[in-house]
């Protein structure tokens, strides 16, 4: 049978290159000819085994007429000359000048938002902005591939798409790589001592993951917990305002921000408790790395979390911006030796039956057989 030439258009980095990479790792490279057309954020190394085409244009993240117009020229010639069988669009800013630059062409056309941009915490006049551009290139959209159950609501109630029009194929990891990664980064090496009761956080030191409240627990748990250390595994906009707050609160030598790493995996298999206090979330995939490497979970109740962890049964969830009940948690969990097992031990059952990236390969793989057949192409 005839390769399905795919062609990839994504334009933001972090998770959804992380994401990308993983699913074109485990997609049939018999079946598939793998194109990517990307933004300056990528790099062609990551990519050299992975596909069959890599090409970069000039895609900005922020809303920019002059930019986003000479972008859409581009990637529509390119459209032309890649010929692909079925696009495949990755995040709201991509998902916009993809579907723009496809009009006409007849080919079929799959997005992928990562979460709705509109759901994201950004003011009520970028969310209404983001909103109405969703729903005035919607019918552009061959079928939506939605990351979980609360992104397809979101959708259907905010009048984006009909439910029959989405696929929710949650998010997965690669399990064999988790294995591989955890050990490589020594408490030593990071001056922590090895009695040290460590909590942390991956993600980026942004609003969206409220590294304010993580450390506001911190302080709350400092006196109480002597013994406990605090590790955020990241770096963002936030980092300077964030070490200012670790200052104020007393906090110096107890918090450890270890800057953007290549293997934060190999960090958070250190931990004692993992957590995640996002404002927002779109899905949370670090949840599924902290359950595989049997970490006890505190997480928001918030958007997609919920998708993944069921309090008090493979994690505890508290409201977001509440670093008192945050603290609590902490302390839970510490104290109930047999509440702390529960978790874990439900936790990588959860990951393992549900979240393996190789059941993202063939639910994927279906979908885009099923275009392709339809579409004759």
């Amino acid at each position: 049978m005839k390769k399905i030439r795919l062609l990839h258009i994504v334009q933001c980095a972090g998770g959804v290159d992380c994401y990308l990479r993983m699913l074109l790792a485990h997609m049939d490279r018999h079946r598939y000819v793998q194109i990517i057309l990307c933004s300056k954020d990528y790099s062609e190394n990551d990519y050299r085994e992975l596909v069959d085409e890599f090409i970069q244009v000039d895609m900005c993240n922020s809303l920019s007429f002059k930019k986003d117009v000479k972008a859409v020229s581009q990637i529509r010639k390119l459209i032309k000359n890649c010929h692909p069988d079925i696009i495949y669009c990755h995040s709201s800013k991509a998902g916009g000048i993809g579907r723009i630059a496809n009009i006409g062409t007849g080919i079929p056309l799959v997005y992928n938002p990562h979460g709705w941009a509109f759901n994201m915490k950004t003011g009520w006049l970028k969310s209404f902005v983001y909103l109405w551009m969703e729903r005035l290139l919607s019918p552009l959209v061959t079928r939506y591939i939605i990351i979980s159950n609360y992104e397809k609501m979101s959708a259907v109630q905010h009048r984006v798409a009909q439910a029959h029009k989405m696929k929710v194929i949650f998010n997965g990891i690669d399990m064999d790589a988790v294995d591989k990664m955890s050990g490589t980064v020594t408490r030593a090496s990071l001056n922590i001592p090895e009695n040290a009761y460590l909590i942390g956080m991956v993600g980026r030191i942004s609003r969206q993951k409220a590294p304010d409240t993580f450390i506001r627990m911190a302080a709350l748990l400092k006196d109480a917990l002597p013994h406990a250390y605090f590790m955020m595994v990241g770096d963002g906009d936030q980092r300077d305002e964030m070490e200012r707050l670790i200052k104020d609160c007393g906090l110096e030598g107890r918090v450890i921000i270890t800057g953007w790493v290549n293997n934060p995996l190999a960090y958070s298999g250190l931990f004692d408790q993992a957590m995640l206090l996002s404002r927002w979330e779109g899905f949370g995939l670090v949840l599924v790395e902290y359950m595989k490497l049997g970490k006890p979970i505190i997480a928001t109740e918030v958007d997609a979390i919920s998708d993944l962890i069921t309090d008090h049964e493979n994690g505890l969830l508290v409201e977001v911006d509440h670093a008192e009940q945050a603290a609590d948690a902490v302390k839970e969990i510490m104290n109930d030796v047999s509440l702390r097992n529960k978790l874990i031990s439900n936790g990588m059952m959860r990951a393992n039956a549900f979240f393996d990236v190789q059941r993202v390969a063939r639910e994927h793989d279906a979908l885009f057989s099923k275009i392709r057949n339809l579409y004759n192409r």
